[in-house]
């Protein structure tokens, strides 16, 4: 893709990746991605805003076939999808300066090998003029590295902001306008990547809040044109509001589990509450974290495996606790064959979820009768629970 104008002498660059379909070897891509730069030239500077992924710097050096000069290269991240071409760039532009954080100048030494003395730490606050155009850099730590920044262009009213506010998303598009598919898709990054960091990611939007924005251009995915769009829902996503929505992942290897799993759907349906199961052999993850979001209870089904849960519910179980959602309520439910410690185990990987326990409910081999009652009861306890949060939709 060539390089595209976004005001005059202002382009979006780098690379769209469309057929990307796992990130960090962890994270599914269901609509690739794409790696944003930014080519900003003032009328005494030329500044470049971040890179691309090695794998496709080859598209942004075609970018710059016909940029004589780069002064600046501006490194809000140093995740290697950001800045590993700049080796490649300064090769091009010698004389160019690498510019970043404070944080960020020993994270550029080790994970790319630049040399110490071609790179400059900005303080946060700190300013870098074009000439005619000004940058102001705001540090925005933990969204979601420890040195990351945004970059504001004053007389633009531009926020450049890395992964902050971004989307893993593969589009032509270059602004997002208020498509709900790119509200999916930025959902699904904020869940993956900044919910982890929520508290954090909450203080550093009203850092940003107190700039006078027009654009926010994030590193992945398009840009934002109604930039409310998108600092609204990171309001609510980083906000303490739970909805009435009850997340069951589960596995059930010969068909118990799946049968309580069935009937506290059933049950909570009949309660009012919304519920969606998630059969770990075949849901997207991402999904699952998207719902986790918003989610006032998760219910963890489990069969047991020589004791202890399911292989597929241990993982999801601890990418749970390592997402920090915001849920409210937990339980557990499942079937065993002769003993189990399933409980147990999976009680003890969730410290970071600071939840209400409302009950467990484990069956040895098929369900009975009392085990189907204990389900429904279970349903009671939730619905209870969530009957607050029904009366405000």
């Amino acid at each position: 893709m060539k390089k595209r104008l976004m005001r005059d002498g202002i382009w979006m660059m780098g690379a769209v990746d469309w057929n990307r379909r796992l990130f960090d070897s962890l994270i599914p891509l269901p609509e690739g991605t794409s790696y944003n730069a930014y080519l900003v030239k003032g009328s005494e500077k030329v500044a470049l805003i971040d890179t691309a992924d090695p794998e496709l710097e080859y598209v942004l050096m075609e970018q710059l076939e016909d940029v004589e000069r780069i002064d600046y290269i501006i490194s809000l991240h140093t995740e290697q999808d950001h800045s590993g071409a700049i080796p490649t760039v300064l090769a091009k532009y010698p004389n160019a300066r690498v510019v970043c954080s404070t944080k960020a100048k020993e994270l550029l030494i080790d994970h790319i090998h630049l040399d110490e003395s071609v790179i400059d730490a900005m303080p946060d606050g700190s300013t870098l003029s074009l000439g005619d155009r000004n940058f102001t850099f705001i540090h925005t730590p933990w969204v979601h590295w420890p040195e990351t920044m945004c970059a504001y262009l004053h007389e633009e009213r531009i926020l450049f902001s890395c992964d902050f506010f971004g989307s893993h998303l593969a589009t032509s598009d270059m602004y997002a306008g208020e498509n709900p598919l790119i509200y999916e898709g930025a959902k699904r990054y904020f869940a993956e990547i900044m919910m982890p960091f929520r508290s954090i990611v909450k203080s550093n939007i009203k850092k940003v809040e107190g700039y006078a924005i027009d654009i926010i251009a994030p590193s992945h995915g398009p840009a934002y044109d109604k930039p409310e769009f998108i600092m609204n829902a990171y309001r609510d996503w980083t906000s303490d509001r739970v909805s009435n929505f009850v997340a069951i992942p589960y596995i059930s290897m010969h068909g118990s589990t799946e049968i309580m799993v069935n009937r506290l759907l059933d049950a909570l349906v009949e309660r009012g509450v919304k519920v969606q199961k998630y059969e770990l052999t075949v849901t997207d993850v991402g999904k699952l974290a998207i719902d986790l979001v918003d989610a006032a209870t998760i219910v963890i089904g489990t069969p047991t495996v020589h004791f202890g849960p399911h292989p597929a519910v241990f993982s999801a179980t601890h990418l749970a606790n390592a997402l920090r959602p915001k849920v409210k309520y937990a339980a557990i439910i499942g079937s065993y064959g002769w003993g189990t410690k399933a409980v147990e185990q999976i009680s003890g990987l969730i410290p970071n979820l600071k939840v209400e326990v409302l009950g467990t409910v484990m069956c040895k081999g098929l369900p009975r009768e009392e085990d189907l009652k204990a389900l429904d009861e279970l349903a009671d306890a939730i619905a209870a629970k969530h009957a607050p949060l029904m009366k405000v939709e």
